[in-house]
């Protein structure tokens, strides 16, 4: 399986490298980030045009480079943005436009500016709150026109999807969608395992794609296949292993 998704992000990686902006940490290494690339504002702006996106109130979209525009106009449209640190390392951050004020939108929507401008919030205070998450939006590595992605090769979105699936906040029909660039966008079969999260929307510069009965994994985490280093760097796994074992979060059943 793994050699399958290498060769899938190798043959892509290589056209991806053509449109992607190099980034100021990891110039063109997509094994670590996914990249910003040329036409993202108008898969954006397609996005935008989806009743799932303008009738969400709160939309969790990952840290990637091609969705800090989104992360912007999200907040610029009254949504409360959720997201995470980069590899998870410092945990779930929440935006709420009504928080400050809009002259900082475009500095909150970046990496940095999250964690001046957000606050934290833990799997608990999720809880607590009654967190309901409307859409699901994240950048990929490939993706085919089934929904079935495959991100760098970390796994990030499929676990925050897992915990915030085992903590209520989403449910096996919360819309997913992927904003990525044309060449990303196979017509080629690919191979999901259980806890690959499928995606309903795929977005492009030029088209929006609907699947059709996306696969949205109902697993949870799967502790055993985490990789090494993983459950000790990422605060919010460490959290959900307590929260299940103090039965204040049941283990969804695999």
């Amino acid at each position: 399986m793994d050699d399958h998704k290498s060769s899938i992000r190798q043959q892509v990686w290589s056209e991806l490298r053509k449109v992607a902006y190099a980034d100021s940490r990891f110039d063109f290494d997509f094994s670590e980030f996914i990249p910003d690339f040329q036409g993202s504002f108008e898969a954006t702006e397609r996005l935008m045009l989806m009743p799932s996106y303008q009738c969400a109130k709160l939309v969790f979209i990952t840290p990637d480079n091609c969705l800090e525009g989104l992360r912007y106009r999200a907040l610029k449209d009254g949504k409360v943005v959720l997201m995470t640190t980069y590899a998870i390392r410092r945990g779930f951050w929440l935006l709420d436009p009504r928080q400050f004020d809009p002259s900082n939108f475009r500095y909150a929507s970046t990496l940095d500016g999250m964690e001046q401008m957000g606050q934290t919030i833990s799997l608990q205070d999720m809880m607590e709150l009654g967190l309901e998450i409307d859409l699901m939006v994240t950048g990929t590595g490939v993706v085919n026109l089934e929904g079935i992605r495959f991100g760098k090769g970390h796994g990030f979105f499929d676990l925050e999807w897992a915990m915030l699936y085992s903590i209520g906040a989403i449910s096996s029909i919360t819309p997913t969608a992927a904003i990525v660039h044309d060449c990303q966008v196979l017509a080629e079969q690919l191979i999901p395992e259980s806890f690959d999260t499928v995606c309903d929307f795929v977005v492009t510069p030029t088209k929006l794609i609907e699947v059709s009965n996306a696969r949205k994994p109902i697993c949870g985490i799967l502790w055993e296949k985490l990789a090494s280093g993983m459950l000790e760097s990422i605060p919010p796994l460490q959290e959900l292993k307590s929260l299940i074992r103090d039965d204040r979060v049941a283990q969804p059943d695999p």
